[in-house]
């Protein structure tokens, strides 16, 4: 096998497995900034400085990936966010 059907066949693997996908949150005008900071921090498991920066871009870029990885592992935290009145989509 050549080294360019390893590097085909592993990114095969990888997107089988699903590792590629985000979390994203959305703007809204109804969330304040402490509510998006501690359910970051007790769903995605965020610090302190990753939820209020993942705050802060979310107000400012309207947009903002929260959390990568398997979809298994992603659609919980997602329900989650959305449960605490977030707009969050998995993408």
């Amino acid at each position: 096998m050549s080294i360019k059907e390893k590097v085909l066949e592993r990114r095969e693997v990888a997107a089988d497995v699903g590792i590629n996908n985000e979390i994203v949150v959305f703007n809204d005008d109804v969330n304040t900034f402490d509510h998006v900071i501690e359910t970051l921090i007790r769903v995605c498991n965020h610090t302190a400085e990753q939820a209020e920066q993942c705050s802060l871009i979310v107000h400012y870029k309207g947009k903002c990936t929260v959390k990568t990885g398997p979809l298994n592992e992603l659609k919980p935290q997602c329900t989650q966010l959305l449960d605490a009145g977030l707009s969050a989509e998995i993408v």
